[in-house]
C-alpha cells in the first residue's frame, strides 16, 4: 500500500441529547474500515479518533434546563457516547473531548497564529441568527419568511461585534484544490455538489466568536476576553489537536495527519469540506486526503428528530437483535452514501434470511457433521477434484482483491457490496452442501470424497471468519473458537431465527 499509516476520523458528537442511530452509523462505519486497514497495515499504524463537541448556546441551554452547569452536563452525557462504543465493540485509539486542556489550549494557539497573520478580524455584524443552529445567515438566506435555511426555525435579528475568518479569500484556492484532487470530497455526487456550491456564490468570511453575556460556555478567545469561539470553529480542530502540536515556529507538527478518511453525515458536509480545508489552507497544514458524506437513516422516509417522536436507540436495538446484527444490517441494508429505511422488519428478514439461514446454518451445519463423522475432528488437507469445489476455491482466492476495490482509500466504502461478495461465498459453499449431499458420501463409504468436501467447507468458514472480522467481530471470534484448531467445539446457532408472529402478536 502507498500509506504507511491510516488515520480516520468520526465527527465530533453533540452532547445536548443522547445518542442516535445517525450517531452509531458514522461509528460503526469508522470502526470497521479502521479494523479492515489494521489487518493489512498492523494495529500501530492505524489510528480511529472519536470524541464529543462540549460547546455552545445548545448545551448552556440544555444544561440550564438540567439543573447542572454546562461541564456537569456534559460529563454525564459522554459516559452515555463511551458506553455505547463499547457495547458495540468501537475499538477508537483516542476520544477527544472540546472541553480537553489539551484541545482548548490548541484551539487558543490556532487563533493566535490566525489573527496574528490578518486572517482574523473584528468587525460589526447585522444581521439574521439561528440559535438551534448557532449560525449567522444573510438576508436573501433566509428570505421570503425569516427562516433558518438549515433547520426551518424562526431566525433573530441582531447587531453585535464579533471576529471574522476569512473564507473568501481562499475560495480560489479551494476551488482549484477540489478540481485537482476528486477524491478529496465523496461520493462523486458530494464532489460535484460542493464544487458547484462554490462556483456558483461568493463565500461570506465566517463568524467565529460569540459575545460572552450572549453565550459565556465557549473557549475564550487570547486576543479578546470578551468573546468565546463559535462551537463549530472550535470542533473541526479537534481532527488535528488530537494528533499534533505545533512548534515554537508555529509551524504543525504530527505523525498522523494529514486524515486519510474523515467520516461526516451529509448535513456537516459544507463545514467539512469548506470551512475546514480554508482553515488549515490558512494554518499552512495539509487538508485531509477523503471527506466522505453518508446519507441519513429515514424512518418511512422521513428523517428521524426528537419532535417527531420517531428516533431510533441504538443500544435499544443492539440489545434486542444483537450487535453483530445491527452492524451488519446499517451496513448491508444500503449503500454507503445513499439514504436508507430503517425499520425492525427490515432488520429481521436480514438477520433470518443472510445471517440465520446462509451463515449461521453453514457453520451449523458443517460442525455437526465434523462431530458425526469424525468425532469432532477436523479432516487433513485434500485435492479438490470436482468443478464445482474447484469454483469455491477459486472464489476465496479473490475474495480479497474483491473487497479492497470496495474498501480502499479513494473508493467509495460501499461496505454493502463488501458483504455481498462475502454472501456470494457462503452461498456458493451451501449450495455446494445441497448438490453434494455428504450423507450419501457417507452411505457409500466415499471417505476420500467426504473428506476433501468436509475439508473445503472448513476452509470457507475459516476465510468467511477472517473477511467478516471487520465488520462483525464478535461473529468471527465466535466461529473461530467453534470451529477450533484442530478439533471443533460447536455451541448453538450464532443467529437464532426470531418468529415474527410474537416480534409483532
Amino acid at each position: 500500500m502507498k500509506n504507511k499509516k491510516f488515520y480516520i476520523t468520526t465527527p465530533l458528537y453533540y452532547v445536548n441529547a443522547s445518542p442516535h442511530i445517525g450517531h452509531s452509523y458514522t461509528t460503526i462505519a469508522a470502526d470497521t474500515l479502521a479494523r479492515y486497514m489494521r489487518k493489512s497495515l498492523g494495529e500501530s499504524r492505524v489510528f480511529l479518533l472519536t470524541g464529543t463537541d462540549e460547546h455552545g448556546q445548545k448545551i448552556q441551554k440544555a444544561a440550564e434546563e438540567a439543573g447542572l452547569n454546562p461541564l456537569e452536563f456534559a460529563d454525564k452525557v459522554v459516559l452515555k457516547f463511551k458506553d455505547l462504543w463499547k457495547d458495540l465493540n468501537i475499538s477508537y485509539n483516542d476520544f477527544i473531548r472540546t472541553t480537553q486542556e489539551r484541545h482548548t489550549s490548541f484551539v487558543g494557539k490556532v487563533l493566535d497564529i490566525l489573527y496574528q497573520k490578518g486572517d482574523i478580524y473584528e468587525s460589526k455584524y447585522e444581521g439574521w441568527y439561528c440559535t438551534p443552529c448557532e449560525s449567522f445567515w444573510t438576508e436573501s438566506q433566509v428570505a421570503p419568511a425569516n427562516l433558518c435555511p438549515d433547520c426551518k426555525r424562526a431566525v433573530e435579528r441582531i447587531t453585535e461585534s464579533n471576529y471574522f475568518f476569512r473564507l473568501e479569500k481562499y475560495q480560489g484556492w479551494l476551488i482549484s484544490h477540489i478540481e485537482n484532487n476528486p477524491d478529496f470530497v465523496r461520493p462523486q455526487f458530494r464532489h460535484n455538489e460542493v464544487l458547484s456550491f462554490l462556483k456558483l456564490n461568493k463565500l461570506t468570511d465566517l463568524c467565529i466568536s460569540r459575545p460572552k453575556e450572549r453565550l459565556s460556555w465557549g473557549i475564550p478567545l487570547p486576543f479578546s476576553r470578551g468573546h468565546v469561539t463559535y462551537v463549530w470553529f472550535d470542533a473541526l480542530i479537534n481532527y488535528i489537536s488530537a494528533v499534533g502540536e505545533f512548534d515554537g515556529k508555529g509551524r504543525y507538527q504530527s505523525g498522523w495527519w494529514p486524515a486519510d478518511v474523515q467520516l461526516i453525515g451529509k448535513d456537516i458536509l459544507r463545514q467539512h469540506a469548506i470551512y475546514w480545508p480554508i482553515m488549515l489552507k490558512a494554518l499552512d497544514i495539509e487538508p485531509p486526503r477523503t471527506v466522505f458524506a453518508h446519507g441519513w437513516w429515514l424512518i418511512a422516509d422521513t428523517k428521524m428528530s426528537k419532535s417527531r417522536g420517531n428516533v431510533v436507540s441504538p443500544i435499544e436495538m443492539a440489545r434486542k437483535f444483537g450487535v453483530d446484527a445491527y452492524r451488519y444490517f446499517l451496513l448491508r441494508d444500503v449503500p454507503f452514501g445513499l439514504d436508507g429505511n430503517f425499520s425492525e422488519e427490515s432488520i429481521i428478514k436480514r438477520l433470518n434470511g443472510d445471517l440465520a439461514n446462509d451463515l449461521g446454518n453453514l457453520v451449523y451445519r458443517t460442525l455437526t457433521m465434523i462431530e458425526k463423522y469424525y468425532d469432532g475432528n477436523i479432516p487433513p488437507e485434500s485435492n479438490i477434484e470436482n468443478v464445482q469445489g474447484k469454483k469455491i476455491k477459486e472464489k476465496m482466492k479473490l475474495l480479497s482483491g474483491e473487497l479492497s476495490i470496495q474498501l480502499a482509500a479513494g473508493s467509495d466504502f460501499n461496505f454493502s457490496a463488501s458483504l455481498e461478495r462475502i454472501w456470494e461465498l457462503i452461498n456458493m459453499a451451501n449450495k455446494y452442501v445441497e448438490d453434494t449431499k455428504p450423507w450419501n458420501l457417507a452411505k457409500e463409504n466415499k471417505k476420500e470424497e467426504l473428506e476433501a468436501f468436509i475439508r473445503l467447507l472448513v476452509d470457507v468458514i475459516r476465510e468467511v471468519a477472517d473477511k467478516l472480522y471487520p465488520f462483525m467481530p464478535q461473529t468471527a471470534g465466535l466461529i473461530l473458537e467453534q470451529l477450533g484448531k484442530d478439533k471443533v467445539k460447536k455451541g448453538g446457532p450464532l443467529f437464532p431465527r426470531i418468529d415474527i408472529k410474537k416480534t409483532n402478536p
